[in-house]
């Protein structure tokens, strides 16, 4: 016979199970099929300037919102077949289809300081005392070309015709984890 103290641990192991299943049944559409096989979360980009995200995977689920920005960083936080649960820098998330995204790495200098932080200095090394290629605004956008997991090695289009590469510190990044390297 089971006493009132083990009935109690049985059912709110039953009931934090049942919790756990719900919040994970929440988190993967019905049917739970994966897409890739690939890593999640993982950082990609947007493949074009115009970008619907949709509340659930299928054109038939309402469009929450619409990016307007090729190049812009975006987590993926979960897969169903050919669509990808994705966040922005902001916390949005939404649906996109996959072939809407680009697994080209691009990461935005600073977001969350937008407004808040003077310019961020492009280093022409890995070094907080190297000279400065260039003064980055906080939102701008950057093309990843490697990152040690404590430096990237960034190139941004300048004015169209011309490219700045340099460094910047990996913390200053939205778009890479910590201590991720990148080759």
């Amino acid at each position: 016979m089971i006493g009132k103290t083990m009935r109690r641990t049985v059912l709110a192991l039953a009931v934090a199970g049942l919790s756990a299943a719900s919040a994970l049944a929440q988190q993967q559409p019905p049917g739970g099929r994966l897409g890739t096989g690939l890593p999640v979360p993982r950082y990609v980009s947007l493949k074009t300037d115009r970008v619907n995200l949709r509340e659930g995977p299928s054109k038939d689920h309402r469009t929450a919102w619409v990016f307007q920005r090729a190049g812009l960083p975006v987590e993926i936080i979960a897969e169903y077949e050919t669509w990808r649960r994705i966040r922005d820098s902001e916390g949005t998330e939404g649906w996109v289809l996959h072939s809407l995204l680009s697994g080209r790495r691009t990461a935005l200098v600073m977001p969350w300081a937008k407004g808040k932080q003077p310019p961020i200095s492009l280093l022409d090394r890995p070094d907080e005392k190297s000279g400065v290629m260039a003064h980055l605004q906080p939102g701008v956008i950057t093309n990843i070309k490697g990152c040690d997991g404590k430096w990237c090695r960034v190139m941004i289009v300048m004015d169209g015709a011309r490219d700045v590469d340099g460094y910047i510190q990996q913390d200053k990044l939205w778009g890479v984890y910590p201590n991720e390297t990148i080759e």
